[in-house]
């Protein structure tokens, strides 16, 4: 019997300081059976660093032909494409095609250190991507449960994701800045 995806509520405060952009966001997330609590966070994350009221979550690890998460025209063209973790170079190829921009987050150092260190050239000519590194100072998953109120704080490129009783600051590392 197929394990079924478990389901996330999130109600996330934003105040991005650097963007100007403060929100708060009711997300239903569908966490995968393969995905762990810490990738869980990270599109949370992610999510928080691209905020707006037109990008959503995707089938994410249920498919191939979606990232994690994307923003969307009203004429239905993909904007954004932000995938996590260290994608094949075919698949970013791919949302390169299809997307006016492409941000990559990479989240377990050692294993984004090899990955960068054997794709770098390659990955050079794709000039709508962006590639970033997520290094958290502390236990993210602390803050994973079913039902999450989360507060996500951004200002001059200190980024805290806590809730009452956890907080977690997560530094953003540029490999790859997405050119204009």
């Amino acid at each position: 019997m197929a394990l079924k995806s478990s389901i996330h509520k999130v109600e996330l405060q934003i105040a991005d300081m650097d963007r100007h952009y403060y929100a708060s966001h009711l997300l239903t997330i569908a966490r995968h059976p393969s995905e762990t609590s810490e990738r869980l966070l990270y599109r949370i994350a992610a999510f928080a660093l691209h905020a707006s009221d037109s990008l959503s979550f995707t089938k994410g690890i249920s498919s191939n032909d979606e990232p994690d998460l994307w923003r969307k025209s009203l004429s239905d063209e993909i904007e954004l494409w932000i995938d996590l973790g260290q994608p094949d170079e075919k698949r970013i190829r791919k949302a390169h095609g299809r997307a006016r921009q492409v941000v990559i987050y990479a989240y377990a150092p050692r294993a984004a250190a090899i990955w960068w260190q054997q794709n770098s050239t390659r990955l050079q000519r794709f000039e709508r991507l962006g590639i970033h590194l997520l290094r958290c100072d502390g236990d993210i998953t602390a803050l994973a449960r079913r039902n999450m109120q989360l507060q996500a704080n951004i200002q001059d490129g200190v980024f805290s994701l806590g809730d009452v009783e956890n907080s977690v600051d997560i530094r953003v590392e540029h490999l790859k800045v997405l050119e204009d």
